[in-house]
């Protein structure tokens, strides 16, 4: 009797140990060492890299001070493979369809507020590390910059909102993964890791002057506004310039009511700093564009590609190229095949910089025959510049003399620099130079419906239908005729603006609701917090500081 329960335990636990090697869709690495059992589902943290078969819980880090020169990894405990993972999220897929469409998908929390969630890049880890691995170590923080995911994920954690959120003292970090899917819809699974530690953030030191709001001095066409802001606020955003929270940023100019409400330089930048915002440029090209029109110049935005150029006398002719029109240039929405997204397209504004004519380079682009079919918002520097040489062509004096004439001298503006195109044109694609104060006459020309000083320069039609939901590009996410539009949300209230938008950070914002005009300049070029830094400024900075609840 004795030796049939026996005889049933054995059986029993071997039905067990089949049922598990049946749920592993691959196979994957065996859990051998002991801290690794008794560690399933955890992430662990430690200051130094220490050898799986020497790793002990002693090991565990529980508290870290954030400072330069001082390492810190994670090792990662799973039940599983990656790929056994993402088998239960589609059980229909193969080995290799899961390890091209899955990986991890990090949470980061501080002090138990979500700040960044990163679906991480299918291309992060090989196909076999996701087959198999069941334990990994990951470097956040390299003092001898060591080349791996983890420390651009962490980067791009705190430049996201990560160091906004460590001020001075401790906070808790948490760290969640789960694995998740992306084969036409996102699909993600339950937490397979998680960790916590405290993260001591020691106090910089910064001077009282860099800190508090700065006087406005007096400017000869500009009235100072005498409205109140929360001050506290905008000391609170000094302070995180000033301590590189958030890093780059030039200068912050605040229009209300048409007064300057607030004027804040930072570096070596001042007034009369000349920036280079790069595609902010783009916005003027459409205001010169609507004079233009308004002129007589142009006869309107509907006019064809074909009215001024020969079309078949370009490459990659197309009779679908016919049918372009100038608004598909305003609206990035035409046929080309250029996309400025993908680096692999052939009409990518890096292709073009080193040809000779730009022009022709986008004139003798292809056609994207699903763009026929499906009409769509795909943003194309190259073909701003095909609408820039469009009003050169058109207009007395070509482009730049006519912009001068006709909206820079009205605005008062005489201090600007433009960049030109190999054929020396004013480029339109960017990288039209001014002063912060400038571009907010630029900015407050749009919400004064075109008019400055009681001159129609744009016709209210015009910037009806440059600052509207032309084009859409995501969720809450318009284009208009080269302006973008979005919604920020502030405690449960929305916020609608119109703005222009260049590399690195620079930006022109328009609020659709209440008379306020928002400047911000950077040199974050190509730095993958550039935008996303100065969301996180208007959002939780400006927007409370002068707009009262």
């Amino acid at each position: 009797m004795k030796r049939q329960f026996i005889l049933a335990i054995v059986a029993l636990l071997g039905s067990f140990t089949m049922f598990a090697q049946a749920t592993d869709f691959v196979k994957r690495d065996s859990i051998q060492y002991s801290i690794h059992k008794a560690s399933i589902g955890k992430i662990a943290f430690m200051e130094q890299n220490i050898p799986i078969e020497q790793f002990k819980e002693t090991d565990f880090l529980r508290s870290f001070e954030l400072k330069e020169k001082k390492d810190l990894h994670v090792r990662i405990f799973l039940s599983n493979s990656l790929s056994n993972y993402l088998h239960q999220l589609s059980p229909a897929l193969s080995a290799d369809e899961l390890t091209k469409n899955g990986n991890y998908q990090f949470s980061f929390l501080v002090d138990g507020q979500k700040i960044y969630v990163e679906n991480l890049n299918t291309g992060a880890g090989s196909a076999d590390s996701k087959n198999k691995r069941t334990v990994f170590r990951l470097p956040l923080i390299s003092s001898s910059n060591e080349d791996s995911w983890g420390v651009f994920l962490w980067n791009r954690f705190l430049m996201n909102g990560g160091l906004e959120a460590f001020s001075n003292g401790n906070h808790l970090l948490k760290i969640e993964i789960r694995p998740y899917l992306k084969t036409g819809i996102l699909k993600t699974g339950n937490i397979i890791a998680e960790g916590e530690i405290k993260i001591i953030v020691p106090e910089i030191k910064v001077s009282k002057a860099l800190v508090e709001v700065q006087t406005i001095k007096a400017l000869k066409d500009w009235q100072i506004s005498k409205e109140q802001i929360d001050t506290s606020k905008i000391e609170a955003l000094n302070r995180k310039i000033a301590t590189q929270v958030f890093k780059d940023i030039t200068s912050i100019v605040v229009v209300k009511n048409g007064k300057l409400l607030i004027e804040e330089y930072f570096g070596t930048a001042n007034r009369n700093t000349l920036h280079d915002t790069r595609s902010v440029g783009k916005s003027f090209a459409s205001a010169i564009a609507g004079i233009a029109i308004k002129d007589g110049y142009i006869k309107n935005e509907l006019q064809l590609l074909n009215d001024f150029y020969k079309l078949k006398a370009y490459q990659n002719y197309s009779p679908a190229k016919d049918s372009i029109t100038i608004k598909d240039l305003l609206t990035m929405s035409s046929v080309l095949d250029g996309s400025d997204r993908n680096e692999e397209s052939p009409g990518n504004e890096e292709h073009m910089y080193p040809t000779k004519n730009w022009v022709d380079f986008t004139l003798n682009l292809p056609v994207d025959k699903s763009k026929i079919t499906d009409k769509r918002w795909d943003y194309f520097t190259a073909g701003v510049v095909v609408l820039g040489d469009i009003i050169h062509k058109s207009v007395p004096g070509g482009l730049e003399e006519y912009a001068d004439k006709n909206l820079f001298q009205p605005l008062g503006i005489s201090q600007y620099k433009w960049q030109f195109t190999p054929q020396n044109v004013a480029n339109t694609a960017g990288s039209l130079q001014m002063r912060s104060i400038d571009y907010a006459r630029f900015g407050l020309l749009y919400k004064n419906e075109g008019s400055w000083e009681g001159k129609q320069i744009i016709t209210p039609d015009w910037v009806a239908k440059s600052l509207s939901h032309q084009m859409p590009i995501a969720e809450e996410e318009y284009y208009g005729y080269l302006f973008w539009n979005k919604t920020y949300k502030v405690d449960g209230k929305n916020f609608e603006v119109y703005y222009s938008s260049g590399n690195g950070g620079n930006k022109i914002i328009i609020f659709k609701d209440y008379p306020i005009v928002m400047v911000i300049t950077a040199t974050a070029y190509n730095a993958p917090y550039g935008h996303s830094q100065v969301d996180r400024i208007i959002q939780h900075f400006l927007i409370p500081a002068i707009i009262s609840n």
